[in-house]
């Protein structure tokens, strides 16, 4: 954000609530139920509405331990942390994988329907990075959407629960103590009193010219909490699905070709069908998302191809288990039964976020976090796949109990304006962070990002558009102040300059914005959170 300037229309409306949820996905909906459940009156503020989510259009699944007690928790554990390149917070993750079958079971409770096999159990893929089967999916590859679909009908007949179309354009803050937000919405601008607000806005995919994510995924709660005094950790670590339907040209969102196909025995192959996975990693073709990325980026760099194919051609029952994946097949004019898939990497998930514990709290006094824009130490530098539904279900249903501490605080009223923003040109910015600062990075492209990013310029007009730019271009220059930083190659991190791992860069960067609102790093170092600490 830049400066303020007054504006007369300040204010035009004011309600109050006891917890304001910023997002309509898994993470936002679960702490709202949650919430309600607890008594609280919850407003939900969502831009897009169920459409604009991340959680739809997750295929794979929710990965939760299965039957085998201490020992599938420690197994997930143990994969959890394997693929999370030393900077898993141990304890963050065995709390919150611990907690996944109950989470399972609450989802479940608000209506959620599973595929479950003749032996009446929910049937388990396996993906990358898995040693087992331990995917719960609906619908065989639209989890996401039936995920969404019940917290949608649930939270729409929860009792003291509000859902709102608009934007919060600040979370107001007295002494570092929530005490509500400013929103834009179709009636102009207006005040949320509330002691507590969760930002729960998904990623930052948006960032890049090709992502998986939808058009709202432009790292809103990145650029909210930095503004509100929070800190932020590990934003470097930008997770490229590695296979992604592949278009020439094509720009936008794009439909991914889900981990669990490869789960089921799909394989990569070059343009000249040879096996490039089998002698990259031991795990071939279900090896970690950083790997399998990073490998088909340097064979399309050998090769000087745009892209290369996966072959699931020995999956008998195709259309069954992956309908949508068919679908968007389909529409391609490609029928993965019979053709090879043309597939490359694009961005997907941001790994680091707000700083928060495993409860979502952040260093601000009643500001949340939860999901995708939040960094609770679950997937240190590379998130292990299906580990994000568990995570917004899990801390999304903590973040409902913990608001309720702040129950009866008080919300004093503060100066409120309309500030300035100041932004790159969407257009420029994805190139530049496509360009400089995509699956492999470098110095000399970093730099090239970061000078692009100071040229912002500032627009008075704060509308939808002008703050979503405004975020991408906050969010932007925090990631690569982390990368330039970070000089080393280590999770979904890639430094063609610096391809080693530095035990000494075994640690989190994390910013903040000084009082001057300039960002500003800090290296926090976690040798607690060694991957031989796991047992």
């Amino acid at each position: 954000m830049g400066s303020r300037e007054a504006s007369a229309d300040i204010g035009s409306w004011e309600v109050s609530a006891d917890l304001v949820v910023v997002g309509g996905g898994v993470a936002g909906l679960s702490a709202a139920l949650s919430a309600s459940r607890r008594g609280l009156r919850v407003l939900t503020i969502a831009k897009d509405g169920p459409p604009g989510t991340a959680t739809q259009y997750a295929q794979g699944g929710i990965a939760v331990p299965g039957s085998g007690g201490q020992a599938a928790i420690d197994s997930h554990v143990r994969d959890t942390c394997g693929a999370g390149g030393g900077l898993c917070d141990v304890e963050a993750v065995r709390s919150i994988v611990a907690s996944g079958r109950d989470a399972l079971a609450t989802l479940q409770e608000w209506g959620a329907v599973f595929d479950f096999g003749a032996d009446g159990l929910p049937t388990r893929t396996r993906e990358g990075g898995h040693s087992v089967r331990r995917i719960v999916h609906a619908g065989g590859d639209a989890t996401g959407a039936e995920v969404q679909r019940a917290l949608t009908v649930s939270s729409r007949q929860a009792d003291g629960h509000v859902v709102m179309a608009g934007r919060v354009v600040e979370v107001l803050t007295a002494s570092r103590h929530v005490v509500g937000a400013l929103v834009l919405s179709d009636r102009g601008y207006g005040v949320v009193h509330a002691p507590a607000v969760l930002l729960a806005t998904g990623g930052l995919g948006q960032l890049f010219s090709c992502s998986t994510n939808p058009a709202g995924a432009t790292a809103d709660g990145i650029a909210l909490g930095l503004d509100a005094g929070a800190d932020t950790a590990d934003l470097e670590f930008v997770q490229f699905h590695p296979t992604v339907l592949f278009a020439a040209g094509s720009t936008g969102r794009r439909p991914l070709v889900s981990e669990a196909v490869r789960g089921e025995g799909a394989v990569l192959v070059d343009q000249d069908g040879v096996r490039f996975m089998a002698g990259s990693h031991p795990m071939a073709d279900l090896a970690p998302r950083d790997v399998v990325s990073r490998a088909i980026a340097e064979r399309l760099r050998a090769t000087g191809t745009d892209h290369v194919l996966l072959d699931a051609r020995m999956i008998g029952d195709f259309r069954t288990r992956f309908p949508t994946v068919t679908a968007s097949c389909l529409a391609a004019g490609i029928d993965p039964a019979h053709d090879l898939v043309p597939v490359a990497p694009a961005a997907h998930y941001s790994c680091g976020g707000l700083v928060t514990d495993v409860w979502g709290r952040t260093s601000v006094t009643g500001l949340y976090a939860a999901g995708e824009v939040a960094r609770t130490g679950l997937h240190g530098a590379n998130r292990l796949a299906s580990n994000s539904l568990l995570e917004g279900l899990v801390v999304g249903e903590r973040v409902g109990q913990a608001a309720v501490e702040r129950l009866g605080s008080p919300t004093p009223e503060v100066d409120v304006s309309v500030p300035t923003v100041a932004a790159v040109s969407r257009e420029r910015l994805q190139k530049t962070m496509t360009e400089c600062a995509g699956v492999v990075r470098d110095e000399g492209g970093l730099r090239v990002a970061a000078e692009v990013l100071r040229e912002s310029t500032t627009r008075d007009v704060v509308d939808g558009t002008a703050l979503e730019d405004s975020a991408l271009t906050a969010a932007a220059s925090a990631l690569v102040l982390a990368a330039s930083q970070r000089a080393e190659s280590r999770g979904c991190h890639t430094r063609a300059d610096h391809p080693e791992v530095r035990d000494d860069l075994l640690g989190s960067f994390r910013i903040s914005r000084n009082e001057e609102g300039v960002l500003e790093s800090t290296f926090e170092a976690c040798l607690s959170h060694v991957t031989t600490g796991v047992s």
